[in-house]
């Protein structure tokens, strides 16, 4: 009896020929790289379907010589921010045919940052997504160690330095469109309540809220501001230290959604008119936002397309690595936007 045929696996050099293509072009198709025109893009996808090409991760990798495996190191996955920006990351890897190795940092000491770092390089990792807050001077180690670090590292949520690649939501613009929207709606006495001043988020939020008043012509003077810890918690107090420092205040930036909501309620409880007495922004557009009484006017960052875009520039990093091609460097800031609710208008 005879053996049946065994069907032949359709390699990359089977789409390249049939596309009238490279294999290079093949496999920045696959990879959804950008420099790749729509026309030679769509003739490759076309190809892939009609042989019904399934690329192997492991023969890419000994072809390449990579690992197709990030590195992603984090903190503070309490927080709701860094959750959703993980989310964001974990996808996109997956659909650029990534995998990923999560180390969670437990503090910011100097020491436990070259552990994680020789931990992934043991590894192979073909890049590093640093994906934890700058916080302090967590950020001081830059100097004297990301030269030699052999595999592109890319920073998220850090204020831009030369030559180093990062990515960021614009916490600035975002605060100013708060600010501005709160005095359009016609409130002249807005204070802030910011999250922890050591968080370079917070530091830029707070920025945002003081330059627009002062570009104004009103006051930002600290006895207008009050600091909390991102948690709800820490909003209610600092809320009713604002009461106390600032007591004609008749609006509120709040740096976090959160913190926004004890607001909200306290000022609920102390039957304050919301927005007739006091406006609330907040910050982040969490999903719960919509829904809580007043509905919350915030400023949406996109935590999901922050780590979406945050592996795509990675990836661009390291097949630019790869090609021994030059890449420039550079910040590179995810717009967000304001959504105005009941919170700061009675229309």
């Amino acid at each position: 009896m005879t053996q049946p045929e065994r069907k032949k696996r359709i390699t990359i050099k089977d789409v390249a020929h049939a596309a009238g293509v490279s294999t290079q072009t093949v496999s920045r198709v696959m990879n959804k790289f950008a420099y790749v025109s729509d026309e030679t893009r769509q003739r490759v996808e076309v190809v892939v379907e009609q042989l019904g090409y399934r690329p192997s991760t492991l023969a890419r990798s000994l072809i390449q010589q990579r690992s197709f495996t990030i590195g992603v190191v984090t903190f503070g996955l309490k927080y709701i921010g860094p959750s959703r920006t993980l989310n964001g990351i974990a996808d996109m890897a997956d659909e650029l045919g990534y995998m990923l190795l999560m180390k969670e940092l437990v503090d910011l000491d100097t020491e436990s940052i070259e552990e994680v770092i020789e931990s992934l390089l043991a590894r192979q990792v073909d890049g590093i997504l640093w994906a934890v807050p700058e916080i302090g001077d967590n950020r001081n180690w830059l100097t004297d160690r990301l030269a030699s670090i052999p595999v592109p590292v890319l920073f998220l949520t850090m204020e831009p330095r030369a030559n180093v690649p990062s990515i960021a939501t614009d916490n600035y613009s975002g605060a100013v469109m708060a600010t501005q929207h709160l005095l359009e709606c016609g409130y002249k006495n807005i204070g802030h309540i910011s999250g922890p001043m050591d968080w370079w988020e917070a530091k830029e939020r707070k920025r945002g809220w003081s330059d627009t008043l002062i570009k104004a012509g009103l006051d930002a003077s600290e006895n207008r501001c009050a600091e909390g810890n991102w948690s709800s918690a820490s909003g209610e107090q600092a809320f009713l230290q604002l009461l106390q420092t600032f007591p004609t205040l008749d609006a509120v930036f709040v740096a976090n959604d959160q913190m926004a909501l004890s607001v909200l309620r306290e000022a609920h409880r102390r039957k304050i008119k919301v927005p007739e007495q006091l406006a609330v922004a907040g910050f982040d557009g969490i999903p719960e936002s919509a829904y809580f009484y007043p509905s919350l006017t915030t400023v949406f960052q996109n935590p999901q397309m922050l780590g979406e875009q945050s592996i795509q520039y990675i990836v661009e990093m390291i097949q630019a690595r790869q090609e021994n091609r030059s890449f420039i460097t550079q910040s590179r800031f995810i717009q967000p936007n304001l959504t105005v609710r009941e919170s700061t208008s009675l229309v």
